[in-house]
């Protein structure tokens, strides 16, 4: 098995890595915000609003963190697509 071979694999296994780890790291934003607002309000004594606002907040992050995992994911599967049409011509 050559090194570009090899190469190519662990970027392909990185890619796959990082798109499945969206199915946690969405819902872990999303949780860290509910339990950050349900402390702040415990604690300030301002109950639902803190909830409401950090796990919005939560679900900002988590779309976030999807939309540049989704583009980097893109951006390296353009990469590699093009050096396999460069190492063709």
């Amino acid at each position: 098995m050559s090194d570009t071979h090899r190469q190519r694999s662990a970027a392909s296994l990185r890619r796959i890595a990082d798109a499945s780890s969206l199915g946690l790291a969405f819902p872990i934003a999303i949780l860290l915000g509910y339990l950050w607002g349900r402390f702040m309000d415990r604690s300030l004594g301002t109950s639902p609003w803190c909830t409401v606002i950090f796990t919005a907040i939560g679900v900002a992050a988590g779309f976030l963190n999807a939309v540049r995992t989704a583009l980097r994911i893109g951006r390296e599967e353009d990469e590699a697509a093009k050096s396999d049409r460069d190492g063709e011509a």
